[in-house]
């Protein structure tokens, strides 16, 4: 593999990364580069190890999701080499995202986890987030890990009427 193809596709996932202004996920900056012959997928896990490597992404894992994030280091590094992706690619990309933005903000913006808490307690974790803020995060206990799973999986799907639910609870007189 030629080094500037390597940094080129380093420079793809920070662009991408930058431009959808959101976390992306690993199986979707894997689905852009794969879909579109850029590359394999040992490449693609291996830009994103070096990436994180240099501190120009965060990798924070959810529900065996890696949800990616560019750095300020990586958006200053991004400045300084965006010439080098081409025009085609970054048109690629913007295509991508369009048609993919609602995926996106679905996996990265509606998350739910759950972990052991105690002996027979696990706790699931749900947040909907408003850009790097959680709008609103919900722990709840339960006694088995299934209870969670179920939670965590129904979480997605229900968000945005429980999130209309409490705000119009808490705000009724």
């Amino acid at each position: 593999m030629a080094q500037d193809a390597f940094t080129l596709y380093k420079l793809i996932i920070l662009y991408m990364l930058e431009r959808a202004q959101l976390s992306l996920t690993n199986a979707q900056i894997s689905d852009f580069l794969l879909g579109n012959n850029y590359t394999n997928y040992f490449n693609v896990q291996s830009a994103i190890m070096e990436l994180e490597e240099n501190q120009f992404i965060t990798i924070e894992t959810i529900r065996n999701s890696s949800h990616i994030h560019i750095t300020k280091e990586g958006r200053e590094v991004l400045g300084y080499c965006v010439q080098e992706i081409s025009d085609a690619i970054k048109q690629d990309v913007e295509q991508y995202l369009e048609k993919n933005m609602v995926e996106i903000m679905e996996d990265t913006l509606v998350v739910a986890d759950y972990f052991q808490a105690a002996e027979n307690e696990y706790t699931a974790r749900c947040i909907v987030k408003d850009g790097t803020s959680n709008a609103v995060e919900i722990n709840l206990n339960v006694a088995t890990e299934e209870e969670a799973e179920t939670i965590c999986t129904r979480w997605k799907g229900k968000s945005q009427d429980i999130y209309a639910y409490l705000i119009q609870q808490l705000l009724a007189e």
